[in-house]
C-alpha cells in the first residue's frame, strides 16, 4: 500500500507542477476568458499567478510525508475551484480551441486528490 500511495502522490505532485509552471509568463487564455466574461480583471494576471504558486506549493507539501495531507487539502481547493469555473458560465466545460480536455484534467486531478486524501487517512489508522 505504501508504494501505491507514493506513486499516486508523485503523479499528483508532477501534475500540479506541470500545471503550475504554465501559470507564469505570458497571458493564459483560460484566465483571460474568465476575466473577460466575469468583468473582474484580477483573474488575469493576478489570480493566474496566485493559482500557479498554490499548485507548486501543494506539490511540495505532497512530497513531504508529514505535510502530505495539507498538500492534498490545498490541491483539493485548487481542483474544486477549477471544476467550479468549468461548470460556470464564465468558462464552461468546452473551452474554445481546447474542447473539454482541461475540464477532464480538472476532474481527474480532483479524483486523484480525493484518492490520496482517503489513502492518507487509512494509513493513519
Amino acid at each position: 500500500m505504501t508504494i501505491v500511495r507514493w506513486v499516486l502522490v508523485i503523479l499528483l505532485a508532477a501534475f500540479l507542477v506541470f500545471m503550475g509552471v504554465q501559470k507564469f509568463g505570458a497571458e493564459n487564455v483560460i484566465f483571460a476568458t474568465i476575466a473577460e466574461r466575469s468583468g473582474i480583471s484580477l483573474f488575469e494576471p493576478l489570480f493566474r499567478v496566485v493559482t500557479g504558486v498554490a499548485e507548486i506549493l501543494a506539490a511540495i507539501l505532497l512530497v513531504v510525508p508529514k505535510m502530505r495531507t495539507n498538500g492534498a487539502r490545498v490541491a483539493l481547493l485548487i481542483f474544486v475551484g477549477a471544476v467550479g469555473f468549468h461548470i460556470s458560465p464564465w468558462l464552461g466545460i468546452e473551452v474554445e480551441g481546447m474542447g473539454n480536455s482541461l475540464f477532464m484534467m480538472a476532474v481527474g486531478g480532483l479524483v486523484l486528490t480525493c484518492t490520496v486524501l482517503v489513502l492518507e487517512r487509512l494509513a493513519r489508522k
